[in-house]
Parts: structure tokens; sequence; C-alpha cells
């Protein structure tokens, strides 16, 4: 197995960089009136979408994505595509600040602090006379309480965040009036869809919401290998497709707002989720389906149509470096590393692993959680699992209690519903011989050297991103120290643990 080499920190000067970007990539000077010739910038942002829901990632739901597989033909496609934290205002803010979470200090639904520093792509853009947009989720997509959009429409001004319509109309206003004052523009727009609740064909459109394009019954849809087949399973997802499927017609009508613009060509534009499902072992957790997404970049002139990406490893932490290198602003320092050389189809060294976390989740006490993927193998250390606190979440809805249900007279399916609510401190598993994570080998002794080699990478990623979990790690095999450090670190979680059956409702 290739060691680790943990990348450092960049350090960009401002000279040679600006040199370099006129140079390749035909960025103009400042001109009188203090704009440039710079690209545009607009990425789409689902919310809650397992990668695999889309037909160009291979989805066997009929019809499920025509619009972003039409856009994925005009793009470069990347395989190995994550988020570092698979819960929504931290994964937003790590978009935002190109930092872990516990380096920004959003590793839960907070804000950046007053007295931290930190940097938005927002702010850094603004200062290189880019009008600044979003369009829904705008709470999570702010991680300062004091910033200030320039255009902001949020979920009650989009019809619930779910009106292709909608979103269309404050897409075109938006770049209508960029033409007008000819600035560069950063839009970000985030569709709601396909966060919970799905859209259930059976009860009426509300907050003007729109009907999807496309229903899909139960027979239609697929599970997920991670999920049992169960005909309760089988009916949420079909909702949850319904709202992928209008999550398709809110990005096709947004691309057809920027090319009626006549702005498409000098434009990128970048689709990704913000995590994985709002199911069971996917979002708010660190396994392979919690932190994949969907990546799709169309950069003019650098990026080639219909390519794919299927070797190299990108997380989300990586994408602030990789706009501001690409547009030929510098940057001081961030957690990521720029892969804009692999958007040219160059190569980088040590693209072979991301690494993801979770502190804190909607409600309860904190339940930390690293996890290092590699192509081949996911590893996990549950800080926060000890044999008695109780996980639980508010993305479980019909598929748990499906789950439950049948555990009553199914062994596997009790087995799996008692490792979700409870963990162990360590899970290995081996994508090659089983993609959904079923089998846990962290106590395989063929695997031993293996797992020994990922607490070495893990612990190394920790120490060098200033990971206050890192006693924790390193007691993990000692409870009373561990505990202490835990303590220390959250100190919520030493009185919720008073009933740890109740540790994940809180108070």
């Amino acid at each position: 197995m290739k060691k680790m080499i943990m990348k450092k920190r960049i350090i960009v000067t401002i000279t040679s960089l600006f040199a370099w970007a006129c140079s390749c990539y035909g960025q103009l000077p400042t001109e009188a009136n203090g704009a440039t010739n710079r690209l545009n910038v607009l990425i789409f942002t689902a919310d809650d979408l397992d990668r695999n829901s889309l037909g160009v990632y291979g989805s066997q739901v009929p019809d499920i994505t025509p619009n972003i597989d039409r856009f994925a033909n005009e793009s470069l496609r990347f395989d190995h595509a994550f988020v570092n934290s698979a819960i929504c205002a931290p994964s937003r803010a790590i978009l935002a600040t190109g930092l872990y979470a516990h380096n920004s200090g959003v590793n839960g639904f907070y804000k950046i602090k007053d007295d931290h520093k930190v940097p938005l792509i927002m702010e850094i853009l603004r200062e290189h006379h880019y009008a600044l947009g979003v369009l829904g989720k705008a709470e999570h997509a702010t991680p300062k309480d004091n910033f200030e959009w320039d255009y902001i429409f949020d979920q009650a001004d989009l019809g619930n965040g779910r009106s292709p319509a909608l979103y269309y109309e404050r897409t075109k206003t938006f770049l209508s009036e960029r033409k007008e004052d000819n600035k560069p523009f950063f839009l970000l727009v985030n569709s709601h869809d396909p966060h919970r609740p799905y859209f259930n064909p059976d009860l009426p459109l509300d907050h003007g919401e729109e009907r999807p394009s496309r229903i899909y019954s139960p027979e239609e849809i697929s599970v997920p290998g991670f999920l049992p087949d169960l005909p309760g399973v089988r009916e949420e997802l079909s909702h949850y497709f319904n709202s992928t499927r209008r999550l398709d017609d809110t990005f096709g009508t947004v691309l057809q707002a920027l090319k009626e613009s006549g702005l498409a060509e000098n434009t990128v534009v970048i689709f990704l989720s913000d995590n994985g499902i709002a199911m069971p072992f996917a979002k708010a957790n660190t396994y392979h389906a919690s932190n994949r997404t969907p990546f799709l970049v169309y950069w003019p002139g650098v990026t080639k149509a219909a390519s794919v990406n299927d070797w190299d490893f990108i997380s989300t932490v990586d994408l602030v470096p990789t706009l501001l290198e690409g547009l030929g602003i510098p940057l001081l320092s961030t957690d990521g590393q720029s892969f804009f050389p692999l958007l040219k189809d160059g190569q980088q060294p040590d693209r072979d692993r991301i690494f993801a976390q979770i502190d804190y989740k909607a409600g309860g006490g904190p339940t930390p959680m690293r996890s290092i993927h590699t192509k081949r193998y996911t590893y996990i250390f549950n800080a926060w699992s000890d044999g008695e606190r109780v996980y639980s979440n508010n993305n479980e809805g019909l598929t748990l209690k499906s789950m439950k249900e049948a555990a009553e007279s199914d062994k596997a399916i009790a087995e799996r519903v008692n490792l979700y609510h409870f963990r162990i401190s360590e899970e290995l598993y081996d994508l090659e011989n089983d993609p959904d994570g079923l089998h846990n080998l962290i106590d395989d002794p063929e695997s031993a050297i293996l797992a020994t080699e990922f607490r070495k990478s893990l612990e190394q990623w920790m120490i060098q991103t200033n990971d206050p979990l890192v006693p924790v790690y390193q007691n993990r095999h000692k409870p009373e120290l561990a505990n202490r450090a835990f303590y220390r670190i959250y100190p919520g979680a030493e009185e919720l643990d008073k009933n740890k059956a109740r540790y994940s409702e809180g108070r």
C-alpha cells in the first residue's frame, strides 16, 4: 500500500501566480473601472444526493437525470470525488473556506467566530470585483454572520427551494444584471432537492413547490446495497427519486438561463452534492456512501467534453485553491491542494485518498468520526462509540422504521440496525469485494497489517491538521483516558452521558 504523504498548506506568491495565470489562461490586466476580463463561476449543489443516483454515475433508474447527464457530456467527470464532512453546514463551510471543519470552527451548525480571520472564497472574489449571488440554502452557505451577498433569494423565495421555474427566473435576473454592469460573477445555486421531505405524489403541493417532470413507482427504483430491499424502503426511495428528478429539472432550467444570457462560454460550471443521501449509513456519517459526491466540471478552454478522471482522488477542501489558481487570484493558505492541473488532463502525486470527518449532527451530543477513503478501502474511527451511547439522526424516516420491523425476524437486519445505533470504535471495509461496506474487517487477522497502515495514516493527518481529537484517537484502547479527553473537547457530552440511551436526542 502506498505510504501517505501529507500535502502541506499552499503558499502562493502574488507576483508569480499572477504572471503565470496571465500567460497561461489569458487573464487580462485590471481595467480602469477595477473590473477584469475574468471567467465567471457558477456552482450548483444538490442537497443530500447520492452520487450513484445519477444516470451518468450508473443509476439503473430509468431516465432519472437527463439534464445532468447532458451536462456531463460537455464536462469533465471525476469518479473519485468526495465531500470532507457529510452534513449540511460543515460541508458547505469547507466549500467556502478550503479548511477542514476543525480549522474553520464550523464543525456543526455554527458560524465562524468573529475573531477567527478565515477568508471566504466569496470575500476573496469580491476584492477582485466579482458580483456575488446565492440561491437557496443561504444560511448554510454563509459561514459568517456578518457576510452579505449582493444578490440573495432563499428557500421561501424559490418555491420552498423546489421550484425549477423560480430558480430559472432568479438566475435569469442575476445574469441580466451582470450583463448590464459588466462584472464577473460568482453564483452559488443550491437546490433544496432531494433533501427530505421527499416528493410524495399522494400529498398536495405546498409552499410553491412544483411537481417533478416524472414520477417513479417503488418497482422502478433501485435500492442501494447498504440498505435492505424492503417494501417500506422501496416506497421511501421512490419518493427520493421523485425529488432527484426535480433536482434535475432545476439544474436544467438554471443552465437554460445561463445559455440564454450569452455568458455560458465565459463561465465555469461545477455540479456536486453537499453530502450523501439522507438515509441510515449515509448522510451525517463517514461511510463511502456518506462522502462520495458527483463532481462535474466545465471550464472553458480547459476541460475536455465527455472526459473522465477515474484515478485521482479529490475532495471539497481542494475546491477553493483550485478555483483561485484557475482564475489567477492568489491564495495565502488552505488545507486543500489545487487540482487545477487535473482539469487540463495533467497529473499530480499523492491523489490516492481523502480524509473525512463528522463532529456534530443536527441535535443531540457530539458524534465525532474520522475516516480515510481510498479506491479499495474505507477506514473509520468512531470516537463517540462506547457500546452504550445511542446514535440516531433526523435522516431515518420510513427506511429505518422498516428495518426495525424486519429486524424482529431477520437476524442480519437486526445486526445492521444494532451497528447503526452503537457502532464499534473502528471499521474497515474492502470496497473491491464488499462495495456496500457490509463486512467489517477490523478484527480480521489477515487485515491486521492493512489496519495498522491506515491507523498511522489517519493519526498523521490528524496531527498535521491540528485535529483536537488526536488524544482521543491515541488513547482509543484506554477508555478512561480517551473519555477524559473526549469531555475536554466536547464539554456538553458529559451531561448527556447521564442518559446514554437518549444521547442523540439532547437534553
